[in-house]
C-alpha cells in the first residue's frame, strides 16, 4: 500500500461509515462537467456504474432491482419515485458487499426530490468524502454528483459557507492532472470563506488539501498544522499532515504525525499499516 492510498484507507475508515450506517436520507444539460478531459477520456456514466453491480446479483435480487426500476406508474409519481429511490438505496446500502456507489447515488436522487438543504448537503458530502484515491473518471463524475448537489444546497442558502467550500473541493478533486487553472479556481472559492472566517477549519482543511493537490506542500502545510491545532482528534487531518511532512522530507515530523494517529484507532489493521508506514521512514 503506497502513501496515498494508505491516507485513502485509513481516513475513509471513518468516511465510509457514514454511509454505511446512517440513515437513508446528473449534472444539468448545458453546464459543463467539473473536469472536463482535454486527455478525450470518456466521462463515466451512471449506467456503466449499475451495469457492472447489478451484475454481482442474484436472479432473485436482480428481480427485486427492476421491479423497484419499473414502480413509478401513474398518479402521484414524485413520491412513487421517492420511496422506489429510498428502497433502492437502502438495497445497494445494506444487501450487496461493495455497492457504496449505487447506494450513494440513489441517496443523491432521494435528496434531490426531497430538495431539502440537509439531505443534499448530506448526499454531497458522501460523494465528496470518498473520492479521493479513486481512479480519474470516477473521481470526476463523483466530483460532478457531489457538485450537482452543493449547486442546489446553495440555492437554498446562499449564505452556508460549508456547502461553498464544497463547491470548491468539487473543483480541486475532480479536476483532472492538466488542469492546474481548476484546481487554483476551487482553491480561490474556499479562500474566500477562509479569509472572513480564519476559525472555519473546514476550510482550512480543504486549502490544505488543495494545497497537496496543486503541489504546494509548505502551503499545506500551514493550513493542516492550524486544523491539527485546533482539532488534534481529527484523524484525517493529522493523516494528512504526516504525508505532506513526507513529501516536505521532513520525516521526524511525519513520523510524530503517524504516531499521532496511531493514538487516534482503535483497528489493529489500521495500526499495523501506520507502523509499517513509520518503520520505512525511520
Amino acid at each position: 500500500m503506497n502513501r496515498q492510498q494508505l491516507i485513502v484507507a485509513l481516513a475513509g475508515v471513518l468516511l465510509l461509515t457514514a454511509l454505511y450506517f446512517f440513515g437513508n436520507t446528473v449534472s444539468p444539460k448545458g453546464k459543463p462537467a467539473v473536469a472536463a478531459k482535454a486527455s478525450g477520456e470518456i466521462p463515466l456514466d451512471i449506467k456503466d456504474i449499475l451495469q457492472a453491480s447489478t451484475a454481482k446479483l442474484s436472479p432473485a435480487q436482480l428481480a427485486y432491482v427492476n421491479r423497484l426500476d419499473n414502480a413509478v406508474v401513474r398518479g402521484d409519481v414524485k413520491n412513487q419515485q421517492l420511496q422506489a429511490y429510498r428502497q433502492l438505496a437502502a438495497f445497494w446500502k445494506d444487501s450487496v458487499q461493495d455497492s457504496f456507489l449505487p447506494a450513494m447515488y440513489y441517496m443523491g436522487e432521494v435528496a434531490k426530490l426531497e430538495n431539502s438543504e440537509k439531505s443534499l448537503t448530506f448526499a454531497a458530502q458522501l460523494f465528496l468524502n470518498n473520492l479521493r484515491g479513486q481512479q480519474s473518471r470516477l473521481r470526476t463524475w463523483m466530483a460532478n454528483q457531489s457538485k450537482e448537489l452543493f449547486e442546489r444546497a446553495l440555492a437554498l442558502d446562499p449564505k452556508n459557507d460549508s456547502v461553498k467550500v464544497g463547491l470548491g473541493a468539487c473543483a480541486i478533486f475532480g479536476a483532472s492532472a492538466g488542469e492546474p487553472q481548476q484546481i487554483m479556481q476551487g482553491i480561490q472559492q474556499i479562500l474566500e470563506v477562509a479569509r472572513r472566517d480564519s476559525n472555519n477549519m473546514y476550510a482550512q482543511f480543504m486549502l490544505g488539501l488543495g494545497g497537496m493537490e496543486s503541489g504546494q506542500v509548505d502551503r499545506a502545510i500551514d493550513r493542516l498544522s492550524r486544523v491539527v491545532h485546533r482539532e488534534p482528534g481529527n484523524l484525517e487531518a493529522v493523516l494528512t499532515l504526516a504525508e505532506a511532512y513526507e513529501q516536505a522530507g521532513n520525516k521526524a515530523a511525519a513520523i510524530g504525525q503517524y504516531q499521532q494517529a496511531r493514538k487516534l484507532v482503535a483497528d489493529q489493521q489500521v495500526i499495523k499499516e501506520i507502523d509499517q508506514r513509520i518503520k520505512t521512514l525511520q
